[in-house]
């Protein structure tokens, strides 16, 4: 994993690994196994919290030292001034200098209040920029998840670029990012784009143009998969560590209680 992590640093465009206390619910070991990691590799970590007011969340991220912080599922402004609100109250003024906090707009009607919310975003002290979650704004649409790469979805993504271009936000954009991304991408690019993310990888938007990123992606499938396996590993080695005294007791506890 971490020579992937090296190599994407190093020719594909990697800025950051990516933990979810949202959707994914990582564990405080899982997320600290996946800084050390970034740390070697010179990368940055992001870290998507579990709503736009989870302290707790924002607490841990700070105590880490986090890169990027991302609120999921931000539909409007006061939605967005509550995490404002939050990471300032967590966060001290010269923290929130190295730190960029960010919102997700993955739902229709966070696309409809778009321009409040940018407004909302730029306020003093306010916070850097959108991600796009395109899997969860489809789903919103009542479209599949196939259809992520569809005309409607990029051409509302490109609305979102010129406004965060013109407001001067970052924008990301994540959701199944693949292969059959990168066209798409490519038209965003034109417009804004900062970064783009996969699951576990956050690409610098310039990435996109690169002849290599057909390798960047799939190395980024490839940390995935090494990096679920390694959890998986990592948990069924902790399940069993027991076993051969929890066996010792049972046969005691038999010897002892014969009726039982």
């Amino acid at each position: 994993m971490l020579e992937i992590l090296k190599r994407g640093q190093a020719e594909f465009g990697y800025v950051s690994v990516k933990a979810e206390f949202e959707a994914e619910g990582t564990r405080i070991d899982e997320l600290m196994r996946l800084v050390e990691l970034a740390r070697r590799a010179d990368l940055e970590v992001t870290v998507k919290i579990g709503g736009c007011e989870a302290i707790r969340d924002l607490l841990e991220s700070r105590q880490i030292g986090v890169r990027y912080i991302v609120a999921p599922m931000v539909e409007t402004p006061y939605a967005l001034s509550k995490y404002v609100a939050a990471k300032n109250t967590v966060f001290l003024e010269e923290e929130r200098a190295d730190t960029d906090f960010l919102f997700n707009i993955e739902t229709f009607t966070g696309f409809e209040n778009r321009e409040h919310l940018a407004n909302q975003a730029v306020v003093p002290n306010g916070v850097q920029g959108m991600v796009f979650g395109r899997v969860d704004y489809s789903g919103s649409l009542g479209m599949s998840r196939d259809s992520i790469n569809d005309d409607r979805v990029t051409q509302d993504i490109l609305t979102v670029a010129a406004l965060c271009k013109s407001k001067g936000l970052d924008l990301v954009v994540g959701g199944g990012v693949s292969k059959d991304s990168i066209s798409c991408l490519r038209k965003i690019s034109d417009v804004h784009l900062t970064r783009f993310e996969t699951r576990k990888i956050v690409f610098s938007g310039n990435a996109i143009r690169s002849n290599t990123i057909d390798g960047g992606l799939l190395n980024a499938v490839h940390f995935e998969l090494l990096w679920l396996l390694n959890k998986q590993s990592y948990y069924a080695t902790i399940a069993a560590e027991d076993n051969k005294r929890i066996d010792m007791l049972e046969k005691r506890w038999k010897v002892l209680n014969p009726g039982a």
